[in-house]
């Protein structure tokens, strides 16, 4: 009987061993934020088996928490949280690797052959489409025409997307299917680009391209499960433990809850619904959730859009564009009409983030959020947000303060449109614009992300642009408006801690503390020691998510 009670109790001790084991992380040179944002060191880190940090401190501290766990060497290499995007558009970035790239080629001519290229290779695609061109770094002084696509895609419709995603390139077959005429009239928020007689050119800007959308055969689910895995592989691949998806809908949604169910979700989603119409409607049914699965999903804001992009003058200024004065953008909305849209998710309680890219466009979204939230006063405890905030009127940047509005920007933004911007707003209206050190000033917390395909995810190539205000050249020398410059550590916290901050998660999320979920990444250099010039090289070695590995190179 004796042996058999032994027995017994031996196995109740290895089972509740079992039940405590984890891992530790050895020989790490490791570094993170703790609650007060100071930065602070570690060299091991222990986490439990469900994937919550247990310990981080020295060797020593680490061992009286972590007995009978499981031991990883890391050979000194450097440990980070992982990093979290705060704006990005995740299906899209695993869809451009099946569509024609047109982000390198640097001329019209080259784009118009990779496009040929791409419609050759893929004889059975009923669209030929494609992403990423920018009229400004083919110096045309124009937009590509109709004409000029249906040089090498004349036997299909051919759509191709402008690198901010507010313009679209589409050849004659397209146009025709969409029904686009001489008679079409420009609809609410957008515009058919024409020639001297008024025929479209084969430009449409913001609004004006849901009417080829409209025509476009939706994904299958294969294409966006193809999708799904392809951008989660590349967020893996950088370092990205997180993103914030910026406008999904039903299919999306059902997709992303399929994934997590099933272990195949490698990062943390905190996705907007897009929009406040139909998708919302459903979406919205039993109000917002927070978590899912573990944390690894989230569905508790809604995107929204005031305006377009500067690149495509359809973001909306309060003066004229200062390289076209006959144009000041587009407004999507009337005031009453996107102030509706906001209160109709804020009441469902939701946290609001609304796409405002030019100073019309942010002073129109912070009009609406200081009359809500006045009538809403509760609501102010989701954070709403503004996305971008890239072109502010001055006298607006202390109104985020006031009401509490998160900027959400994108570092690489200024980098890319440092070629055009001064160009579009002139040199006093820049002063407002990507004005990171501004709004720091004042203690806003900016949530950073890349806006991802718009921009590359890779995070360090953003904390690059952050502290460097040059692109992935070193160009400017010295820096682009470098006084808007962050520090290394600020640049650090707002893809860490604020960007974790900006969806209400800082208590599970953004740095490496107890109790926390061992979201981590290893890399090859040390990112506080290396040349600031070479910070968007860093590699990424192994990216964890939960305690679980999901990237080793």
């Amino acid at each position: 009987m004796s042996l058999r009670r032994n027995l017994l109790a031996a196995a109740c001790l290895a089972f509740v061993a079992q039940a405590q084991a984890g891992t530790v992380i050895d020989n790490a040179n490791g570094y993170t934020l703790n609650a007060k944002n100071q930065l602070v060191k570690f060299s091991s880190l222990a986490f439990d088996d469900d994937g919550r940090i247990v310990a981080v401190g020295t060797a020593n501290e680490v061992a009286g928490r972590a007995k009978g766990f499981r031991h990883v060497d890391v050979q000194g290499r450097t440990v980070l949280p992982g990093l979290i995007d705060a704006h990005g558009h995740v299906l899209g970035l695993g869809a451009i690797a099946t569509e024609a790239d047109l982000y390198t080629p640097p001329t019209l001519e080259a784009a118009l052959k990779s496009v040929a290229d791409f419609a050759k290779k893929n004889p059975q695609r009923s669209w030929v489409m494609g992403n990423g061109w920018n009229q400004e770094i083919w110096k045309l002084g124009r937009f590509p025409t109709a004409a000029e696509l249906d040089s090498v895609v004349p036997d299909r419709p051919a759509l191709m997307q402008r690198v901010d995603g507010h313009a679209m390139w589409v050849n004659s077959k397209a146009l025709a299917l969409a029904g686009i005429t001489k008679d079409t009239k420009d609809p609410a928020g957008g515009k058919i680009e024409r020639d001297a007689s008024g025929n479209a050119t084969g430009i449409l800007v913001d609004g004006a391209m849901d009417l080829v959308r409209a025509v476009v055969p939706a994904p299958t689910e294969a294409e966006a499960r193809a999708s799904l895995d392809g951008a989660l592989a590349e967020m893996a691949k950088v370092g990205l433990t997180g993103a914030h998806d910026a406008g999904i809908d039903v299919g999306t949604d059902r997709l992303y809850r399929d994934y997590a169910d099933h272990g195949k979700l490698t990062a943390r989603i905190y996705a907007m619904i897009g929009g406040a119409e139909a998708d919302f409607d459903q979406l919205s049914k039993n109000g917002p959730m927070q978590s899912y699965a573990g944390d690894l999903y989230a569905l508790s804001s809604v995107k929204l859009y005031s305006d377009g992009a500067l690149g495509s003058r359809g973001a909306a200024l309060i003066k004229p564009y200062s390289d076209d004065p006959h144009t000041h953008g587009l407004l999507f909305y009337k005031n009453e009409e996107i102030m509706a849209k906001m209160e109709k998710a804020m009441k469902a309680g939701y946290q609001v983030n609304v796409h405002a890219i030019g100073d019309a466009g942010n002073r129109q979204i912070l009009d609406a959020y200081a009359k809500l939230l006045k009538k809403y006063p509760g609501s102010a405890a989701r954070r709403h947000r503004i996305e971008h905030a890239q072109v502010v009127a001055l006298e607006d940047i202390p109104r985020f303060r006031k009401l509490d509005i998160i900027p959400s920007m994108q570092p690489t933004h200024a980098t890319s449109d440092q070629n055009m911007a001064e160009q579009r707003v002139g040199s006093q209206r820049i002063k407002g614009a990507y004005a990171w050190r501004t709004f720091l000033k004042q203690g806003s917390r900016i949530a950073c992300g890349s806006d991802f395909p718009i921009e590359s995810p890779n995070p360090f190539q953003g904390i690059h642009a952050a502290v460097t205000r040059q692109d992935m050249a070193n160009v400017p020398s010295g820096g682009w408006y470098k006084e808007q410059a962050m520090t290394l550590q600020e640049a650090f916290r707002c893809f860490t801690l604020d960007a974790a901050y900006a969806a209400r998660q800082e208590k599970m999320l953004g740095s490496l503390e107890p109790g926390k979920w061992a979201d981590f990444i290893v890399t090859d250099r040390d990112l506080f020691t290396v040349p600031a010039s070479e910070i968007g090289k860093i590699g990424v070695l192994e990216t964890w998510v939960g305690g679980k590995q999901v990237y080793k190179k």
